[in-house]
């Protein structure tokens, strides 16, 4: 029996001793005390947001070992973690050479990457965190959710605001039926914050200390700009996620927890157009999802590059910002200010032209926690993958399936796609006919270069 094997069955044995979720209501159970053993962490990606990452790694558990393509980086990392921590410039040698000494892997690597990293470690009976959006493709986000179920693998999305009382009580609110029943939702984002539209990196050569082709992956060949590494890839179809992908993973989250907004219908973009390169400068998005047996059918509104809802949603606001979330029923709206599921202040019911704070909207029942990635963490200790909210087959997966799929409307700009979520299918391919079909199907499941597969 492996090492591993043998710690994991530890912290089943002991699974028992602890409590994994916090109760309802404001009071907290005791925190979860069931393994004496930390998590051991490989991080793939520690700049960036893969230096809080693994920053919360080390904070929550052990990192034996970190991998990033870039040098510079990865040697300021290895400063936190102490000279024993194993340094790697390709996530699949780390994976293959400490998947017995790990438990869990964090993912924070530009979008392209992700599926293939978290792929490859899940298959390793590793647990995962994975940055947002939790893929680059909406196959790839299907997927992932399959594999963890599979594998029994605690998983969790960085989208933090999960965790957070106010989202949850926001969102519990509305199930409950504060403003009755559901009809619009509306979600906009001050993204993006970097070029897009019609927008050219310049060309030079690779640095030294920056392994390109590892960055590249499974991508297809392009050459080295500083304009693209290391944060604006997100403009770019062959990397990023654009706005949407960037940020509804956050500022459509109270929403979504709230409404179910899983598994659209159909979509619909505006934008002023572009060039099969890089994202357009702006986007308004509809989003059409049926009833379910908590609510009837819903169309959600997505606005980015400085787009805001009509006057009229936002009447009634107490707080005017440049990102948030409106949700409209047939008794009020609720609004949500900023990315993080709103704040404590101006985060509450609009009705009859009065708004009132969430907290003063009543007792609403929701799952309290101690923090995002302590609940993943805790999740692993006891066992129960459940435990941590935006895992990747019940939340994040679906998520991120909405989300992309307002890329493929965003490519398409103007016909209406028509949307088969059960089979991941396009269901009037006929408006998309020769190169524009080929390609909308290229970005719900990708084609793969340079020696990378996701077959297992």
């Amino acid at each position: 029996m492996s090492n591993r094997q043998q710690r994991r069955n530890f912290v089943k044995s002991t699974a028992a001793l602890g409590v994994g979720f916090w109760a309802a209501g404001g009071v907290s159970a005791k925190a979860s005390t069931s393994s004496l053993e930390e998590v051991r962490f490989g991080c793939v990606g520690v700049g960036g947001k893969g230096s809080s990452d693994s920053g919360d790694a080390g904070k929550y558990g052990k990192v034996v070992a970190i991998c990033d393509i870039d040098d510079n980086t990865m040697n300021k990392a290895k400063g936190r973690f102490g000279d024993g921590v194993k340094t790697y410039n390709d996530y699949r040698e780390m994976i293959e050479k400490e998947a017995k000494n790990i438990d869990a892997i964090t993912v924070s690597t530009p979008d392209h990457n992700h599926a293939m990293a978290s792929a490859l470690g899940m298959r390793e009976g590793l647990h995962c965190f994975t940055q947002k959006p939790l893929t680059h493709s909406i196959y790839e986000a299907r997927l992932l959710g399959e594999i963890a179920k599979e594998k029994k693998l605690v998983t969790q999305m960085g989208n933090q605001g999960t965790a957070g009382n106010c989202l949850r009580g926001s969102a519990a609110l509305i199930k409950d039926g504060i403003i009755g029943d559901l009809k619009e939702v509306h979600v906009w984002t001050n993204r993006p914050v970097w070029p897009q539209g019609d927008f050219k990196p310049k060309e030079v050569p690779v640095p030294g200390h920056v392994n390109w082709d590892l960055w590249i992956g499974p991508a297809k060949k392009h050459y080295f700009s500083n304009e693209i590494h290391d944060f604006k890839w997100r403009g770019f179809w062959d990397w990023g996620t654009g706005a949407l992908g960037d940020m509804a993973c956050h500022t459509l989250n109270m929403s979504y927890m709230a409404a179910d907004l899983a598994f659209p219908t159909s979509v619909v973009a505006q934008n002023p157009g572009h060039n099969g390169y890089t994202y357009p400068g702006w986007s308004i998005i509809d989003f059409e999802f049926p009833a379910t047996d908590a609510r009837p059918g819903v169309k959600m509104v997505w606005y980015d590059g400085k787009k805001l809802p009509p006057a009229e949603v936002l009447e009634g606001a107490p707080s005017k910002n440049s990102s948030g979330a409106m949700v409209i029923g047939t008794k009020g709206k609720f609004y949500s200010p900023g990315d993080y599921g709103g704040d404590e202040k101006n985060t509450g019911l609009i009705k009859d032209g009065k708004f009132t704070n969430w907290k003063d909207c009543g007792r609403a029942k929701y799952t309290r926690s101690r923090g995002h990635f302590v609940e993943f963490v805790n999740a692993i200790k006891d066992n129960k993958p459940e435990d941590a909210i935006s895992n990747f087959p019940d939340y994040a997966g679906p998520l991120t399936e909405t989300i992309l799929l307002g890329n493929l409307a965003v490519y398409a700009n103007g016909p209406k796609v028509e949307w088969d979520a059960k089979n991941l299918k396009i269901t009037n391919e006929s408006a998309f006919e020769g190169d524009l079909g080929a390609k909308l199907n290229e970005i719900v499941k990708h084609t793969y270069h340079n020696g990378y597969s996701l077959e297992a």
